[in-house]
């Protein structure tokens, strides 16, 4: 029997759950697929969200040849052999009843995990992409800003797919009690959602898969659902660490917070276990200079320096040496002060600009390049803080309509109770953290 996962797998856009901004009514995948116009794009999101689901679903919607890479186990070779096989389909398509019907179904290629691919296997895909001998879909886990080359990504649009909802969850989980074929035949109750939700942490995949974990747990009587029963059944199962999907974002996850909470005993331990699963070291490093800048910030900014440091350094000197810098970097890390006040800043002021739009720059703020707008009164009124005493002189740099407004507030560190004293002694007057 087909594991639980595939037999559930949409075959419509109707009957597909979640990322109603890419798919629901007037949204800009669903535009392509009714219009027949398809261009190439990238999927980013987490496991378990339907990427590849969503690739199949069009494929099948527009009628066009699909194929489909790993980028794990493919190269340059199988790319090429694909490129030619779409030629020779498109040719096949595009004459006779297609091309008198004025039909275009140029095949559509799907690459699951392209970040994977290295930068020729990359480079090998972008004249057929440009030419539009294939359309390119493709799947990743990770930013593609990062991982994909930039001629590739100035020729693909990408889409952000995000976490299931417990709404979606909720209605897949309905979905499949009362639609598969094996299980609508068993008396299955769910008495309580909480663990299974929280477990499934917006992965459909994940759900399905704890729901084929209890029904295989009782195979036979009344099958209960409960809190109990999925958390006993997960800690008695525990998933092995798989760096493609499923326990790849837990295992950061509990990296992340280890270094947040102050164990650094605990981060040293989930570092090994993604060095021992093999995991990309680039990926690793990057959550690491994610973490110095959120988490630990101002109360200690060597902590960027370094962790920038080791990201560095891992690319100069490759594995398995490149452990003892992201170590290093960890350790660090985890045992310096912490500070979110820049993250909160920043979020707190992108919210400002929301709920206040575009308001004007100060005159005296602005620069003024010409003679007529040095007579038009820009930038008259401007003070120049290094020509008074500590470099600083008071004068007003928001506009108008918040020129009181504070964004930043220190918190507890002793760095950050210095700047705030500083700031208070210059301006008079600060709000306290």
């Amino acid at each position: 029997m087909l594991p639980l996962a595939e037999r559930m797998r949409p075959r419509t856009l109707d009957d597909y759950i979640g990322q109603k901004h890419l798919v629901g009514e007037g949204a800009i995948l669903r535009q392509m697929i009714e219009s027949g116009n398809l261009s190439s794009f990238i999927l980013w999101g987490p496991p378990g969200v339907g990427k590849t689901t969503l690739a199949r679903i069009i494929a099948h919607q527009l009628q066009r040849p699909f194929y489909i890479l790993s980028a794990v186990t493919s190269g340059v070779k199988e790319v090429r052999d694909v490129i030619d096989k779409a030629k020779q389909s498109q040719a096949m398509m595009n004459t006779g009843l297609f091309q008198n019907a004025g039909i275009s179904r140029n095949p559509i290629l799907f690459i699951d995990e392209i970040h994977r691919f290295s930068k020729s296997q990359q480079d090998s895909l972008l004249g057929a992409v440009e030419d539009g001998t294939l359309t390119l879909i493709g799947a990743t886990t990770e930013n593609p800003s990062f991982e994909v080359i930039t001629p590739l990504l100035s020729r693909c649009a990408v889409y952000v797919l995000k976490p299931l909802t417990n709404d979606d969850l909720t209605e897949l989980l309905h979905r499949v009690l009362t639609k598969d074929d094996y299980l609508k035949q068993r008396e299955i109750e769910v008495s309580e959602y909480e663990s299974i939700l929280r477990y499934s942490g917006g992965d459909a995949r994940k759900l399905l898969n704890i729901v084929e974990l209890v029904c295989n747990a009782i195979p036979e009587g009344k099958v209960v659902i409960d809190n109990q029963t999925v958390t006993t059944l997960l800690q008695q199962n525990p998933v092995a660490y798989d760096k493609d999907g499923e326990m790849h974002y837990d295992i950061i996850s509990a990296f992340i917070k280890s270094i947040r909470g102050s164990d650094p005993d605990a981060a040293i331990y989930w570092l090994a276990r993604m060095v021992a699963a093999g995991e990309d070291p680039k990926f690793i490093a990057r959550r690491l200079v994610i973490s110095a800048a959120e988490d630990i910030g101002l109360a200690n900014p060597n902590a960027l320096l370094i962790a920038n440091a080791a990201f560095d350094v891992v690319q100069k000197i490759g594995w398995p040496e490149g452990r003892i810098p992201l170590a290093e970097a960890t350790v660090y890390l985890a045992t310096s002060q912490k500070s979110n006040s820049a993250y909160l800043a920043i979020d707190s002021a992108l919210t400002l600009v929301k709920e206040t739009g575009n308001l004007p720059v100060p005159l005296h703020l602005r620069n003024a390049p010409t003679e007529l707008m040095k007579e038009l009164g820009y930038s008259e009124g401007y003070k120049y803080s290094h020509d008074y005493q500590n470099h600083f002189v008071k004068q007003q740099f928001l506009p108008d309509e918040i020129k009181d407004k504070q964004l930043w507030y220190a918190q507890g560190s002793p760095a950050e109770q210095k700047m705030h004293e500083w700031m208070k002694l210059l301006w008079g007057k600060r709000e306290e953290p």
